[in-house]
């Protein structure tokens, strides 16, 4: 299993497509390793051309309150419940997002699993997010550099902004 993800991640280390997604290599090595991609995934990129698209936040309600993507709502993870996104229609375009991605693509799966049809999966979620230099928000939508780190392990991979681990 172990020499399994090792070649997984040099293998990785040489594709073009890590390069394109994400602005560490490592980073990208990482998420690959963590997701199966059983949810289509976007890059920050892409998803800044999806005006319509709704953000919905997999982390838990701390990590949501300390910062998020501006007009994100917040849905969870642990306790995700599909009755918070009974409001949208089945076919509206979705990005969900996380720290890194796994927990998003979990919900993501649910979603899929409930018949939403246009579901996607933010690439690096918000570590990515921030550390390209993109805007998050806090509680009260205003512009802030706190980030949720996740924990101090998983805050290496977090290169921008104020980590938070409470």
């Amino acid at each position: 299993m172990i020499r399994s993800l090792i070649s997984l991640m040099l293998l990785s280390l040489t594709s073009p497509l890590v390069a394109q997604r994400t602005t560490n290599k490592a980073f990208g090595v990482m998420v690959d390793a963590l997701i199966k991609e059983s949810v289509p995934v976007v890059t920050c990129n892409e998803l800044k051309q999806m005006p319509a698209a709704v953000r919905l936040d997999a982390r838990e309600k701390k990590e949501y309150l300390v910062s998020h993507l501006p007009n994100a709502r917040w849905v969870g993870y642990d306790d995700f419940d599909i009755s918070r996104v009974a409001d949208l229609p089945k076919s509206t375009p979705i990005v969900l997002y996380c720290s890194v991605g796994y927990r998003s693509e979990k919900v993501g799966e649910k979603l899929q699993a409930a018949g939403y049809t246009n579901v996607h999966n933010l690439y690096g979620s918000l570590f990515e997010w921030v550390n390209q230099g993109n805007p998050v928000v806090d509680a009260a939508g205003k512009p802030t550099k706190r980030v949720h780190a996740y924990s101090r392990a998983w805050s290496i991979w977090l290169k921008q902004g104020e980590k938070v681990y409470e």
